[in-house]
């Protein structure tokens, strides 16, 4: 009895002491898309939010993402952080996703004592206790809340860039490979926004 009463003294210290830390959720966006920059979110939730609220942005209709994103921003600490395109050129879109994450991570304003990332890869910070969480954005706020964040601020910048480059109907696609994407690229060609190391892009010819 004695020894089921320590260990539950010594577990509940443990559960204390990591609540009393600032954690922060981070998620990245765009990994899969033919154009623009991937984004990355770093949130660190308010104690009075609520949590039930939050969940993977990919199971969330456009309009409650943007309701709850607004609602995040005003309950939360957070950041954003990008990789461009000529980046992810140049280093591959997984290097690229974890610049994106390094970036929104050193933006807050607060240094959290704990990151908890979507996925299994981390970035490489000096002086940052990481975590890497496989499917993050399903099971902790924290990262279900960055998967909301950076997926609408993502898709606003490239509903912009829709509106300059039209006849790729990115509004609608956000630049992933859907049929009515593709067959934009066939009739009109590529643009400066196009990754040319994915696929197909890297099979046009540019000449």
């Amino acid at each position: 009895m004695g020894r089921f009463k320590k260990n539950k003294k010594k577990n509940s210290r443990f559960k204390n002491k990591y609540l009393m830390k600032i954690v922060a959720g981070v998620d990245e966006v765009g990994r899969g898309s033919l154009i623009g920059p991937v984004y990355a979110a770093a949130v660190i939730l308010n104690k009075s939010i609520n949590k039930k609220l939050l969940k993977d942005s990919k199971s969330l209709t456009k309009t409650k993402r943007e309701i709850l994103s607004k609602y995040i921003k005003n309950n939360s600490e957070w950041a954003i952080g990008k990789a461009s395109v000529k980046e992810i050129e140049k280093n591959n879109i997984l290097q690229a996703s974890l610049l994106a994450m390094k970036r929104a991570i050193i933006k807050l304003k607060k240094k959290p004592a704990l990151v908890l990332i979507d996925g299994n890869k981390l970035p490489k910070i000096k002086n940052y206790n990481l975590k890497s969480i496989i499917k993050g954005d399903q099971k902790i706020p924290s990262i279900s809340a960055a998967s909301i964040i950076a997926k609408v601020t993502r898709d606003k910048m490239i509903t912009n860039l829709g509106k300059k480059f039209k006849g790729y109907y990115w509004d609608q696609n956000y630049g992933y490979g859907t049929k009515q994407h593709l067959k934009a690229i066939k009739d009109l060609g590529i643009t400066n926004q196009h990754r040319k190391t994915f696929s197909p892009i890297n099979k046009i010819s540019f000449t």
